[in-house]
């Protein structure tokens, strides 16, 4: 039996998930960089969010670790379950723990999303974003090499993620945009591409809803959970955690709080 989703449902990329979605970052050694210190319970926070609380929505991305939590997610939840939406990204690269670099040459980006097909063991990537717009690079060359993967069917939906209404309206000329996941929180508020999302129906992914847990420090993620929730339908936040007790606190804050 399918766990009710935590928030209730939200369509992402063609498929009904829950609206409290689960985002894997954290679960990686400091500075997101290597293997967590305990592998066994990242294992188990991946389960538990899926098993347990009806989490249907995991976000990743090869650049957490650099790639060690897309192995964890295929560690833990292979074979995927049918009413599950594996999301990874693309488009970032890691000289060392803390430092992070767009990369958006089409050939990197090309060999990003053949290599995290075999770390998923999936033959399409349901959802990927391209995790940075390089500015070195040419727009269009990046958006066109996604393109041509979602032809060869390598990719099932494109998200972008941290973009600003000129460059969701700038790609939107070309093909639809399944969702935009970009940060939201109640110190880092205002993003007018909350709105636009809104007006046009794609789903907006918050991430760092917790602002890395500082929001949830003193009264728990219950108020910033549900601020966001209420900032209206198409919103789905993904917090992150790699504790089991800390996931638990999560989905209980807005199973009991205001939708």
């Amino acid at each position: 039996m399918i766990p009710a989703p935590p928030a209730g449902p939200i369509t992402i990329a063609g498929k009904t998930v829950s609206r409290l979605g689960f985002g894997t970052m954290r679960l990686t050694g400091r500075g997101t960089w290597a293997d967590p210190d305990d592998r066994l319970t990242a294992l188990t926070v991946l389960r538990r969010a899926v098993h347990t609380h009806g989490i249907s929505h995991i976000d990743t991305a090869d650049a957490y670790g650099p790639h060690t939590v897309e192995q964890l997610v295929r560690d833990a939840l292979y074979p995927y379950p049918d009413h599950v939406l594996i999301a990874t990204k693309v488009g970032m690269v890691r000289p060392a723990p803390g430092q992070w670099k767009p990369l958006g040459n089409p050939f990197y980006l090309r060999a990003c999303v053949e290599a995290s097909l075999r770390r998923l063991k999936v033959e399409r990537l349901e959802l990927c974003y391209l995790h940075r717009i390089d500015p070195e690079v040419s727009r269009d060359d990046q958006i066109a090499v996604l393109h041509a993967l979602q032809d060869e069917g390598k990719i099932g939906h494109i998200g972008l993620s941290k973009v600003t209404p000129e460059d969701l309206r700038y790609v939107l000329k070309y093909r639809p945009v399944a969702a935009v996941q970009n940060v939201l929180n109640t110190t880092d508020r205002d993003d007018p591409v909350v709105d636009l999302c809104r007006d046009l129906n794609i789903p907006y992914v918050a991430y760092r809803p917790l602002d890395a847990g500082l929001l949830a420090q003193v009264h728990g993620p219950a108020d910033p959970l549900n601020w966001l929730l209420s900032q209206g339908s198409h919103i789905a936040p993904i917090p992150s955690t790699s504790q089991p007790q800390h996931l638990d606190e999560i989905v209980a804050a807005v199973q009991d709080g205001p939708a």
